[in-house]
């Protein structure tokens, strides 16, 4: 009962994870408008309009905000006594730097439906990456409802947006799988991992954008454009909260049963994106929803039946 009461609450909680999607998708494929006057100062203007392309900058405005947010809550709290090599927490921050960036790059060219679905093949790539990373064992049932999620989800429009999503789903697969071996074999708190991982991320996404001298262009963008820093503000919010429910539902439930409530999450991103941006999706985009419900549900039923026998057999032994 208890563990049911702990999954729902998780499963609500990691609902949010998704929050900054709306406002991401608004900063990579939307114009900002800026009102120039005219020379002489009447009153005719001419708009100017600019997209934003940084996606590195994004990543970094998301990683302050979470780095800040985890080090007020540590402050907070009283100090934890189990602790985790830091150069531990380099290689989740490197790979989810890779996956975000992944992700916001591939909203250039295919659209947010169309990512959301290829988000949900995750789970297949979320078990191999734990074969390899914390050999664990799946069995053929589980093997089948993931390979039927991943071949519905497949149907990107360009090669770019393949191959971005792709690096998304390997990079953001070792994070999770990562993330549930450091809370297993240490111990450590959800905001430890959140301090950890995005210290580095922040320093590392940072060095990048001085070395590649483009935070003074995104800062200029910022000033040119206040809309922008809004939505700058509201997705690296939604995402800095987002972070302490995921990482504590992967610490609680492991990699992929947080895969899987992601999962079902991206059905109502789907809607809001419709809704707000227009996106149309084709009848075969809506089969491909219904089968990866459809498969995902008949996944933990098939879970469920797996411990009902097991707790029967138990029982019969004792």
């Amino acid at each position: 009962m208890c563990c049911s009461v702990r999954f729902r609450k998780s499963a609500g909680l990691a609902s949010r994870g998704g929050d900054a999607c709306a406002p991401a998708e608004k900063i990579m494929t939307t114009d900002y408008v800026r009102e120039s006057t005219s020379i002489g100062g009447d009153e005719a203007s001419n708009a100017v309009r600019e997209r934003f392309t940084d996606s590195q900058f994004l990543v970094f405005a998301n990683r302050f905000v979470a780095l800040v947010l985890s080090s007020c809550v540590m402050c907070c709290r009283r100090p934890d006594e189990r602790l985790a090599p830091l150069y531990k927490f380099s290689y989740a921050s490197l790979s989810n730097i890779l996956s975000s960036w992944c992700q916001y790059e591939a909203l250039k060219f295919i659209t947010f439906p169309t990512q959301v679905l290829c988000k949900a093949s995750k789970v297949l790539p979320v078990m191999v990456m734990g074969r390899f990373i914390q050999h664990k064992t799946y069995s053929a049932r589980q093997y089948v409802s993931a390979l039927l999620i991943t071949m519905v989800t497949s149907d990107a429009t360009t090669v770019s947006g393949v191959i971005l999503m792709i690096g998304y789903l390997t990079f953001d697969s070792f994070t999770a799988n990562w993330q549930s071996a450091l809370f297993r074999n240490y111990r450590i708190s959800t905001v430890q991992m959140m301090f950890g991982v995005n210290a580095f991320s922040f320093v590392l996404t940072l060095v990048t954008l001085v070395q590649q001298n483009s935070l003074s262009a995104s800062v200029a963008f910022f000033s040119r454009h206040s809309s922008f820093g809004l939505d700058v503000l509201a997705t690296s919010v939604a995402s800095a909260v987002g972070q302490l429910f995921i990482f504590y539902t992967v610490s609680e439930f492991g990699a992929v049963t947080f895969t899987i409530i992601m999962a079902v999450r991206q059905a109502l991103s789907i809607f809001l994106s419709c809704l707000i941006y227009r996106h149309r999706i084709a009848v075969r985009g809506i089969a491909g929803i219904i089968i990866v419900f459809c498969s995902i549900f008949l996944r933990i039923y098939w879970n469920r039946s797996r411990r009902r026998t097991g707790t029967a057999v138990s029982l019969q032994k004792t």
